[in-house]
């Protein structure tokens, strides 16, 4: 018989406790990783201090700080931040050919080879400015669907703006009330129409 402390906790049972203490949980959990193929758990050859954390990849011993945070019982991953961007980055192109092809995924559906599609689609211009070499991937925030392929400042812009065509549009009569625009008065004759409102900066500024 062992005291409830010796084992863990488990909210499907009816006292409450797992079936296996904490002793045997932890020895099968082992033998379960040997026969998946994972290596053992490294461990430091020194005692660690209080508010340190050692990193089995660099074997090196540094403050908790120095790890990424997780809502694991301790808090903190077991790879040190570098080692820990490392390993991520290696997952990556592992599994998915490379960062940039795990965030277009990852966040919208679609790889690499999608994008290239869509931007040839748009003859290798911003869908918005025609502006070369875009490499933005816009899509609607409340659907997910992707729109098209937009430069930096473009997809700045409809974030601005909130996606809002109406606030777009009150843009744009601000915009020809308060600058100077170029009006059509013959074919390939344009003349230059003052603003309609607003007023011209001081003599002094």
């Amino acid at each position: 018989m062992l005291p409830a402390a010796g084992f863990h906790r488990n909210r499907r049972r009816a006292d409450g406790l797992a079936f296996y203490c904490k002793t045997c949980a932890a020895a099968r959990s082992a033998a379960s990783r040997r026969k998946q193929g994972v290596a053992a758990q490294r461990k430091a050859a020194v005692p660690i201090g209080e508010g340190l954390k050692w990193c089995p990849d660099c074997e090196q011993i540094n403050a908790l700080d120095d790890f990424p945070r997780t809502t694991s019982a301790s808090g903190r991953h077991s790879y040190c931040k570098p080692c820990h961007n490392a390993r991520g980055k290696e997952s990556k192109l592992r599994l998915h050919g490379g960062t940039r092809e795990y965030h277009l995924r990852r966040r919208y559906g679609i790889g690499e080879k999608e994008f290239q599609e869509l931007l040839a689609e748009q003859g290798g211009v911003c869908a918005i400015c025609g502006g070369a070499d875009p490499q933005h991937l816009d899509h609607g925030h409340r659907t997910g669907w992707v729109r098209g392929i937009v430069c930096f400042n473009c997809n700045g812009g409809l974030g601005q703006f909130r996606d809002s065509p109406m606030r777009l549009a009150r843009a744009i009569t601000y915009l020809r009330g308060t600058t100077w625009q170029r009006a059509l008065i013959h074919p390939g004759v344009y003349q230059m129409c003052s603003p309609t409102r607003g007023r011209p900066p001081s003599p002094r500024s």
